[in-house]
């Protein structure tokens, strides 16, 4: 159970919160993403109280933050391709974006015969791919990574990290990077909370 917390992810900047597992950084980044109501205590989203969750939050403070799963083989429909599991979010907005897609999964680095393959077909590092061009496709304003770097290489750890800082500097989006590796959030987050043992 979380108490007395208190955190703020400003626009532009990259936040790091590092803690031992269990601690319950997972479940602080599933309220911050609208998908868990809290208990008591409340999450202002530039300004304005969310008093709606999950499906009843409205859309336009949904689809303004991304959340990327520790697990991407938990996130993701296994019947799906990768370009499909992409294209979910613009389709189930209505705004069906196959040029955004194809941009997308080349930027997070995923060739065109990797896109037609389904999550079994796939690495890990090359499924957690799709879940961060997933994640982008609505340009949302806020990007909650929960340890999606940890089941994966080095090289495609520096890759997605990168993107994302790409998309930042593009964007100005505020970026909550959630780690128990605190060498990587000394490299990558403009300021660190320690989450309490």
């Amino acid at each position: 159970m979380l108490s007395r917390v208190s955190i703020e992810v400003p626009q532009g900047l990259t936040v790091g919160l590092g803690g031992p597992s269990g601690c319950g950084k997972s479940t602080l980044a599933r309220v911050l993403s609208l998908l868990l109501r809290p208990l008591s205590g409340g999450v202002s989203l530039e300004g304005t109280a969310v008093t709606r969750w999950r499906q009843r939050a409205p859309r336009r403070l949904r689809t303004r933050v991304a959340l990327l799963y520790q697990q991407p083989r938990t996130a993701v429909d296994p019947r799906l391709t990768l370009r499909q599991i992409i294209s979910e979010p613009p389709a189930a907005a209505g705004r069906p974006a196959p040029s955004l897609v194809e941009e997308l999964a080349a930027e997070v680095g995923l060739t065109g015969d990797l896109l037609t393959r389904r999550p079994h077909e796939v690495s890990d590092g090359q499924l957690q791919r799709a879940c961060l061009a997933r994640a982008l496709t609505l340009e949302p304003k806020y990007l909650i990574c929960d340890e999606m770097t940890t089941m994966l290489d080095a090289s495609t750890q520096a890759h997605l990290v990168a993107v994302v800082r790409s998309y930042q500097a593009r964007t100005g989006a505020g970026v909550l990077a959630i780690s128990h590796d605190q060498v990587l959030l000394d490299r990558w987050a403009d300021s660190a909370v320690s989450w309490p043992t």
